[in-house]
């Protein structure tokens, strides 16, 4: 593995284990992370069917969906955190793979996240994961995307207690998001940008794969 996608997968096999101590515990401290995610949930289950998680990390947040009530596996480029993931949450599934060949079956999934670990896919790749997502949800399938707002990339060489890293890190305006998700064939149900004057707003994207109940 090559190009963007390697440097991706190197950096966070080495920062796993740093990352895994410290980032997880910080959703407690987010009300507004801790809503959005508890929305996503109630629109899976309305429509039933498996989650991924894609870009699971660690799995905190796989973990998490669980215990919302949903049946829930994890996807990770870096093996090491996946590593992780299957020894910190042990009653989960969790496997290697890339956001844009997600290896699932057309159609067999009701749901996908995605959060934060769009942030450092170039702009030309975006189309191909969305398209993958899209491909993957059944009709009617629910996918949120979490995100840094703003429009900028820069290059990040360390993180997480320091550890080498060699990624971008891109910050991308609200409706750009939505915008390839619509192309994509999706709609848009929810949009929400917070801590609008904080240094990094997060932004999050809800949407439906048309074909669904909702359609008729």
């Amino acid at each position: 593995m090559t190009g963007w996608l390697g440097d991706t997968r190197e950096s966070y096999d080495t920062v796993a284990e740093s990352y895994a101590r410290t980032v997880p515990a910080m959703v407690d401290d987010l009300p507004v992370m801790r809503g959005v995610l508890a929305l996503f949930a109630e629109r899976v289950r309305a429509l039933g069917g498996p989650v991924v998680d894609v870009g699971c990390g660690p799995g905190h947040l796989t973990a998490r969906l669980r215990d919302l009530g949903l049946d829930v596996s994890g996807i990770d480029l870096s093996p090491e955190m996946v590593r992780l993931a299957r020894r910190d949450h042990p009653g989960l599934s969790f496997e290697v793979g890339s956001m844009t060949g997600l290896g699932l079956p057309d159609g067999s999934v009701g749901g996908v996240l995605v959060w934060f670990s769009l942030i450092h896919v170039p702009d030309e790749e975006v189309p191909t994961v969305v398209a993958e997502l899209h491909r993957v949800l059944r009709p009617g399938g629910v996918a949120m995307l979490g995100f840094h707002v703003g429009d900028q990339r820069s290059h990040k060489t360390q993180g997480y207690g320091g550890h080498p890293m060699r990624v971008d890190v891109y910050r991308r305006p609200v409706e750009r998001v939505a915008g390839w998700l619509r192309d994509a064939g999706f709609a848009i149900e929810t949009t929400l940008l917070d801590d609008p004057d904080g240094d990094v707003p997060a932004g999050t994207v809800l949407a439906r794969r048309a074909g669904g109940a909702q359609d008729r």
